[in-house]
Parts: C-alpha cells; sequence; structure tokens
C-alpha cells in the first residue's frame, strides 16, 4: 500500500484500541507532526492519546546521526520525548555497529483479549515527512529536504505490506530481542550522556507488558520474517555473529528464477546483488529483469552523489543486457517520482517486501525487516497493480517476454513525446529510460572508495567477507 494508505489504516486501527491494549513500533526516523490524513491527527498526538488512556506503547527509534549532516537525530528525540512524557516508552537505540543505522519500519498493534484483531504493518514507508503519498503522485504536504529536482512538494512511491495471523506474534518477537539486547543503547561518552540527560530520554528499557498469546491464522498464504543485522562486537545476544537472511533469501530467490525478475528499488547496487541478478540470467536465457529506481539520489550534491551514482553505474554496468531494462519514474506533471520502495517479485510466485534495499549495507550492515511471502495470487495481484499504475493503463500483458516489450514500448512513447515538443497529448504511462548521470574523471578518483567504505560498507564477519558469503 502507497503510505497515504498505509497512514489512514494506521489511523483506523489505533483509533479502535482500548485500555489494556498494546502498540509496538520501531523506525528510522519519525516525526511527531505527520498528520495520517487531510485535516486528521498527527501519528505523535494520537499515540500520546492512547498512552495516556492506557494502552501500553513501546517505540524503537534509531538515534540517528545530526541533522547537519541531512540526518535526523532532533525529529527522533522530540518523537520519542512527547511519546514518553505521555505515559508511553520510546528509546533512541543505537546498538548497531559504526556507520551502521536501525532502519527497521514496523508497527505492530495487538489487542487483549481479542487476537483475531492484531495486525502488523512492515515495509518501506516510515513515520515522517514526506511519505504520505497516493498513487496519484503530487507529494506529502508535509516535505521533507529532497534534491530540488523532485520539486517543492516531493513525489514519493513507496511500499508496506499488512498482515495478520501467527505472523504478528513471529514480528512482535523481533521487535522484543532488540528491546531486550542488554546493552547500552548509546556509545558512553560524555557528549552522548549529555545530549540524553537534556532531551530526558531513558537511559535503560523498562519491563515489557506481558504478551498476548499469537494470533489464530488468518489467511492461506506462508509469511517469512527476514531480518539483517551486522556482525558487531559486542554482538547482539540473538544474532552474536549478524543475520543476512535478507540476503540469502533474495539470492535464493534469484537462483531459482525462470522468468520474470521484478525489482522497485531505492539503490539497485553493490556486487553481491550484480552478481545473484547476473547469474540469473546466465543460467536460464529465459529470465528477464525489470527494475525501477529512483531518477536521482535524494541528496545528490557534490559530495553526497558521486558515491550513490558510482555505486549504481557499476552495478548497471554488470548488468547490461537487452534482457535488462531499468525505468525511472515522473507523475503526470513531468516531476520526477522518488522512489523509496523495497519490494521484489520473482515468476508470480515469490513477493519480498520490507525495509531492506538491494545493496550491501542493507544485506550486511543495517538492521532491517522484511517479509517474503510464497503465494502466486498476490504476487500476480501485486505485478498488476503496480505494472498498471507505472504504464498509466488497466490493459496489461502480464506474459514476462510481451510485459517486458510494454515497459519498452511505453517509456519510448513518452521519450518520443518529449523530444517532439510535448506536442499534443502526453502518452498513458510514467516511466522513462533510467539513464544516471555519468562521474566525470575527479569523481572517479574517489568516489568509489566513498561507495565501498561508506555508503555501502560490510558488515559480515571477515571469514564472510573473504568467501562472499552470507
Amino acid at each position: 500500500m502507497h503510505g497515504a494508505t498505509y497512514f489512514q489504516r494506521l489511523y483506523d486501527e489505533l483509533s479502535a484500541l482500548r485500555p489494556g491494549d498494546h502498540v509496538y513500533f520501531t523506525d528510522w526516523r519519525g516525526d511527531p507532526d505527520e498528520v495520517l490524513y487531510d485535516e486528521g491527527p498527527s501519528i505523535g498526538d494520537l499515540l500520546c492519546d492512547l498512552a495516556r488512556s492506557g494502552v501500553q506503547v513501546r517505540g524503537l527509534l534509531w538515534r540517528s546521526h545530526s541533522d547537519h549532516l541531512s540526518f535526523n537525530s532532533q525529529e527522533n528525540q522530540h518523537f520519542g520525548t512527547e511519546l514518553n512524557e505521555a505515559g508511553g516508552q520510546v528509546l533512541l537505540d543505537q546498538r548497531v555497529r559504526r556507520l551502521a543505522s536501525h532502519h527497521q519500519k514496523l508497527f505492530v498493534v495487538r489487542h487483549r483479549g481479542a487476537p483475531e484483531g492484531d495486525v502488523a504493518f512492515v515495509g518501506g514507508i516510515d513515520l515522517c515527512h514526506g511519505r504520505r503519498d497516493d498513487e496519484q503522485h503530487r507529494g506529502d504536504p508535509q516535505t521533507a529536504p529532497m534534491d530540488p529536482r523532485y520539486g517543492s512538494r516531493p513525489p514519493w512511491h513507496d511500499a508496506t505490506l499488512e498482515v495478520r495471523g501467527p505472523v504478528v506474534g513471529d514480528l512482535l518477537r523481533c521487535f522484543v530481542e532488540r528491546w531486550d539486547d542488554p546493552h547500552p543503547l548509546d556509545r558512553r561518552t560524555p557528549y552522548r550522556m549529555i545530549v540524553q540527560r537534556l532531551a530526558r530520554m531513558p537511559r535503560h528499557p523498562g519491563d515489557l507488558p506481558k504478551a498476548f498469546p499469537d494470533p489464530p491464522p488468518a489467511g492461506p498464504h506462508a509469511v517469512q520474517v527476514l531480518r539483517t543485522y551486522a556482525h558487531k562486537h559486542p554482538g547482539f545476544p540473538f544474532a552474536p555473529r549478524g543475520e543476512h537472511s535478507v540476503a540469502r533469501a533474495y539470492l535464493k530467490a534469484f537462483g531459482r528464477a525462470t522468468s520474470l525478475i521484478y525489482v522497485e528499488d531505492q539503490y539497485l547496487w553493490s556486487d553481491p546483488v550484480a552478481e545473484g541478478l547476473r547469474e540469473a540470467l546466465e543460467r536460464s536465457p529465459s529470465v528477464r529483469i525489470i527494475a525501477v529506481v529512483p531518477r536521482y539520489p535524494d541528496q545528490d550534491g557534490r559530495l553526497s552523489g558521486p558515491p550513490a551514482r558510482y555505486a549504481q553505474l557499476e552495478a548497471l554496468r554488470r548488468l547490461e543486457s537487452d534482457r535488462v531494462a531499468v525505468y525511472d519514474l515522473e507523475n503526470d506533471d513531468g516531476v520526477p517520482i522518488y522512489l523509496h520502495a523495497k519490494v521484489c517479485i520473482v515468476d508470480d510466485r515469490w513477493t519480498a517486501c520490507g525495509s531492506g534495499n538491494l545493496n550491501r549495507r542493507s544485506w550486511t550492515s543495517d538492521s532491517e525487516l522484511t517479509c517474503a511471502i510464497d503465494s502466486a495470487e498476490l504476487a500476480r495481484s501485486l505485478r498488476s497493480q503496480l505494472w498498471s499504475e507505472h504504464l498509466g493503463t488497466a490493459e496489461l500483458d502480464l506474459d514476462p517476454a510481451t510485459g517486458f516489450d510494454q515497459w519498452r514500448t511505453t517509456a519510448a512513447a513518452l521519450d518520443q513525446w518529449y523530444a517532439d515538443g510535448c506536442r499534443g497529448p502526453r502518452p498513458a504511462g510514467r516511466i522513462r529510460p533510467h539513464r544516471p548521470q555519468p562521474l566525470n574523471r575527479f569523481q572517479s578518483l574517489w568516489a568509489g572508495w566513498l561507495s565501498h567504505h561508506v555508503y555501502d560498507p560490510d558488515g559480515r564477519p571477515h571469514a564472510a567477507r573473504r568467501h562472499n558469503t552470507f
């Protein structure tokens, strides 16, 4: 679901809670004043009201780097402080490998005495500015800083799953493991201790409320919970050498592909990702790959842009083939749409959606949470929904070969319309062939090192790095 749909569903579920019910969430960034629908309450106000009413509210927000580095430490701190003062408990969690982040985006709603109503949301959408957009992609009225080419109200494409049944209990256990990690929440430097005290943030987790029984089965789909945790010192007690089930699941799915790998991803870079996709092409001549990515990095400055572009250019170079097509998106006004989704559909059978991107950072370093679903019905339905939106038509040919050609024809028609000076009606569709800006000679001297060591670090143990295993 899109951000606007997700926020509306959150409001509906949270508004139905009663004293004694439970709410748990994790997030990379949270803005307490982000409203859930037009003229509606903010996520901060709604959660604070619930906490004051007797609903148990617990949250884990990444502590984050400084706002001066285009991160979100102040926003997360404000969110946590408001909820803690209202009676909830939110922690700023920095129990990660150096240069890594807690990137999981999870929301769990549990009902005392009514487990059949329990629900969880897991995907790529943060509880923050810029995410509340819909299929029209006119952007969230509450904007976040972006590259100026995305306009004053940047359009945003994203995805989150709503899941019910026993998997809700599995997802909650991911939250509990992180919460109960006995290591300090943050590095105990004098500066960090002063910041924590000034913000009146808890320094230690409190006890969680007693868990409810897992919900009963709620549907026919098999759902697998996938995670990334880095190898670090001291290690996570629940993953002492890290966990890389996100990477292993993707590589296994690529290794079994026979017809189509469809990807929507914020990055699409790094050697392990490109190798896995390349091997799928070489193993089966019938495999085709369609990928949708952002047209520009979200922060494409003189220092921030070249490492991101370098990483993607290297991956695309390795994937050059007439059976690989990479596109980006724009709305009907021609404004580029920032693609933040992390969705993969393989052979209309295997679907993955979560916080994990297709890059080495998400596969080895940041904490990530993704759900994989084995369902032909769901995979084909989701692909049809996404393709209909991007191609601007309900008349779709979902056969991998002819659908691949339909994408190419749609993108070519829009390119030609621009080449003709935008004369006549705008062709249907929002897709353009992706043409990342190349690096100049000077940028090439330093962007590769920064990409490999800062933008896309490797969080595996040394033996796994040497053998390129997960």
